[in-house]
């Protein structure tokens, strides 16, 4: 007599051995989770000690705002070609890979800056430090789109926290040694550090096994795995609506990583030059910035739920706006530091919430289409600053933050309502 009974239940060995490969596997992405963190803390931690060093590198170079934004711009310049090309460096040899290489590029590079004696020196030491640093922000987010489409959990504010710790930090000792330790030597114990950090977290980074992927649907927080005829299109070959609508997304995306770029490189000079701050109060600056940026990041989720995606990320602009007018235009230290905190804890989702509506219009090909076009935001915000202030004044300059954390708020609210076309789901 054939079993009917027990069709579709599995021997006890079978079971037992299925859930022991769940729990190893579970343990490899957490641990996989971990060390992907501490990379995006890393990143955080030695860009901000170079840019908490910006007014001392200013002096050293002696040059004038204008020169120093042109400077800046060699940042940019660097990260926008590396980041047209680590995708498919990625896809080639992995993000992981990628990574770590890129980890190490950064923090080798940063110990050049401070080697200069004029601005046109510093743009160009500061082309290298850009193309290890864009380089290793595409690659560290396309390894944290493959682990959270892995966990089906929307996890990525997390890294993106751990980044913004990282800054805060980084930010804070910086500030405490500026008046003790010349910028040489300052950032080449960032080299020493971010390398020896590196050392510790790539084996585990290089030796977990590649997590399970799958894409995001519009309606649904869980996933599909990323073959077959639903697979999302792979970056570069996103089409029709959905390519516009990524764009949006991007755009979003953009606006609010360019404050945070212009927070990062003149945050600590206007409460310098323009409101006489000592190199100290300067510094803690950009630390309250990051500071609670990293509170509203890893509150992220908890805000998503009860708020939802739009009102989260339309109160984040609204708040970040007025936060920065207060921030650019107060006439006492302790005023301007309020501005930077409200702005930094009205930033703090939009980005993410930005990267992750984009991969539910279009899964991960969406996600890095959107994630290189605001990263170009954060590196075009510091040169952008530089030159309005020769034109104008800092403080009018920071206001344009303010003014595209607005446009971002607006613009969710248009695409509140926006969907997958069928023909992306």
């Amino acid at each position: 007599m054939p079993r009917i009974n027990k069709l579709g239940t599995a021997p006890a060995p079978d079971r037992e051995r299925g859930r022991r490969e769940a729990t190893v596997a579970d343990a490899s992405l957490k641990r996989l989770r971990v060390a992907l963190t501490v990379f995006f803390a890393v990143d955080g931690f030695v860009f901000a000690g170079w840019v908490v060093r910006i007014p001392a590198i200013k002096q050293q170079t002696h040059a004038s705002a204008s020169a120093l934004g042109l400077a800046l711009l060699g940042v940019s310049a660097g990260a926008v070609v590396t980041m047209m090309v680590t995708g498919r460096l990625c896809r080639r040899f992995g993000s992981r890979p990628a990574t770590v290489a890129c980890a190490v590029l950064v923090s080798l590079s940063v110990a050049l800056p401070p080697h200069t004696h004029s601005a046109p020196a510093l743009g160009l030491v500061l082309v290298v430090f850009g193309a290890a640093y864009g380089g290793l922000n595409v690659a560290m987010n396309s390894t944290a789109v493959d682990v959270v489409a892995a966990l089906r959990r929307p996890v990525i504010s997390s890294f993106h926290a751990a980044y913004s710790l990282g800054g805060m930090v980084g930010a804070g000792l910086g500030g405490l040694v500026a008046g003790h330790l010349s910028p040489a030597v300052h950032l080449f114990a960032l080299t020493s550090l971010g390398l020896i950090v590196t050392a510790s977290a790539a084996p585990v980074l290089l030796r977990q096994a590649a997590p399970v992927t799958h894409d995001i649907l519009a309606d649904d927080s869980l996933a599909r795995p990323s073959t077959g005829p639903g697979a999302a299109a792979a970056p570069g070959k996103l089409a029709g609506r959905a390519r516009r609508l990524v764009i949006l997304f991007g755009v979003i995306a953009l606006c609010t990583a360019y404050g945070e770029g212009a927070m990062a490189d003149w945050s600590a000079l206007h409460l310098a030059d323009d409101l006489g701050a000592t190199a100290g109060v300067a510094a803690a600056g950009y630390t309250l910035f990051a500071l609670t940026m990293m509170i509203g990041r890893l509150s992220g989720t908890f805000l998503q739920e009860r708020l939802g995606q739009t009102r989260t990320l339309v109160t984040g602009g609204t708040m970040a706006a007025l936060g920065m007018l207060v921030g650019a235009l107060a006439p006492a230290v302790w005023l301007a530091l309020l501005g930077y905190a409200v702005a930094g804890l009205g930033l703090a989702n939009i980005f993410p919430v930005a990267i992750g509506r984009a991969g539910k219009l279009a899964g991960p090909g969406g996600v890095a289409a959107a994630s290189t076009l605001g990263y170009g935001g954060m590196l075009l915000g510091p040169p952008a600053i530089g030159f309005l202030t020769d034109w104008l004044t800092l403080p009018i300059a920071l206001t344009t933050v303010a003014a595209l954390a607005a446009a971002a708020a607006l613009i969710g609210h248009v695409a509140r309502n926006v969907s997958v076309p069928s023909a992306q789901a």
